[in-house]
């Protein structure tokens, strides 16, 4: 566990890109819609493979469930087909449908575009149940969000409580989006490998940050719930030329940062993990029998494993790092963990608040 200047601790031994974030990835970025006021907690956050119409660039790409507690949509295409055809977005559990829907609006203009009559599209729609600190039965992400979040979608992006995350609670403490990146140096070339988390899962007691386990002494002191209720969301970009295959190899690693941080996948908790890489677009329009595409060699996958896990750990602290102490619709309140802990020197704030 190595020190940071962003988050104060990084977990692992591989350099982080310069910013430490997926967008690392050239061509991958990252936008929020947030919806913070009245009843409302949530939003939806967009992550964009690459700038290029959807309809003429499409990549590999890989899903990997863990545990299939979720209502995501899109992925049986993907995981089928291994390529990734537009945008991913992820939001709260009641809301998908209508997130699917107006990425299906979305990605039917950008074929209109191109002189095209798509009559199929493969939105990938993901989520977490951010029920206990948002009304999530008057669903507020709609059309208006999404394409928000998309024009918000940039290389430099927030995390913590923004977009998707704003409702989120991942350990009993406040949870939200977070990211990481690695950068990959093999044979005289760097690649990056990163990570974006939608981290609403865990136990409290469970948590333990570079080995330390500083979930126990806060569970001890503040009100624990009993089960894991929540959910992870991983997403993983990639410019090394992993194909599908790989990368869902690869996506099954992120388990084990999540599984670093303490977490242990409960029964209620849904573990979905997609992983993308933009080293081999290609065009669907091109009906040329054969493509030629690069290959990277088997016996070299534990570098981006070791990337995978440890951009997925930081992520999740990141996340938890980012979050502030808030309350919910209903009176439910979330402690922010550095509200609680200070990363710095690793001590607990003295006296504990009372919850």
């Amino acid at each position: 566990m190595q020190q940071n200047a962003a988050s104060g601790i990084r977990p692992g031994r591989l350099p982080p890109g310069p910013n430490n974030q997926i967008t690392d990835v050239p061509g991958v970025r990252v936008g929020h819609c947030t919806i913070d006021r009245g009843q409302h907690k949530t939003g939806v956050t967009v992550v964009v493979p690459g700038s290029e119409n959807p309809f003429e660039h499409v990549v590999p790409a890989a899903v990997f469930v863990l545990n299939g507690y979720g209502k995501s949509m899109g992925l049986v295409q993907l995981e089928e087909l291994g390529v990734l055809e537009g945008p991913v977005a992820l939001t709260n559990t009641l809301n998908v449908g209508m997130v699917h829907d107006a990425l299906v609006e979305y990605l039917c203009w950008r074929g209109e575009a191109i002189g095209l009559n798509p009559r199929t599209v493969n939105p990938v729609v993901m989520e977490c149940n951010d029920g206990l600190l948002n009304d999530i039965r008057r669903r507020a992400v709609g059309q208006s969000e999404v394409l928000a979040a998309l024009e918000d979608a940039s290389e430099v992006f927030a995390e913590g409580s923004v977009g998707a995350g704003t409702g989120m609670v991942c350990h009993g403490l406040k949870g939200g989006v977070g990211s990481a990146s690695r950068r990959l140096d093999i044979d005289g070339a760097s690649y990056t490998l990163g990570a974006l988390v939608l981290a609403n899962h865990g136990l409290l007691s469970d948590l333990t940050i570079g080995g330390v386990p500083v979930g126990r002494t806060l569970a001890a002191r503040l009100e624990e719930r009993p089960v894991d209720q929540g959910s992870c969301i991983v997403v993983l970009a990639t410019d090394l030329p992993l194909d599908a295959r790989q990368l869902g190899r690869t996506a099954r690693r992120a388990a084990v940062g999540l599984a670093r941080l303490g977490s242990h996948t409960g029964h209620g908790s849904g573990e979905i993990f997609l992983a993308f890489s933009t080293a081999n677009p290609f065009n669907p329009l091109d009906r040329t029998a054969v493509r030629t595409v690069r290959a990277f060699h088997e016996d070299r996958m534990d570098l981006p494993f070791r990337a995978a896990a440890e951009c997925a750990e930081e992520a999740v602290l990141r996340a938890l790092l980012a979050g502030r102490t808030v309350t919910g619709f209903r009176g439910d309140k979330v402690w922010g963990l550095t509200d609680l802990w200070d990363p710095a020197t690793g001590r607990f704030v003295s006296p504990p608040p009372t919850p």
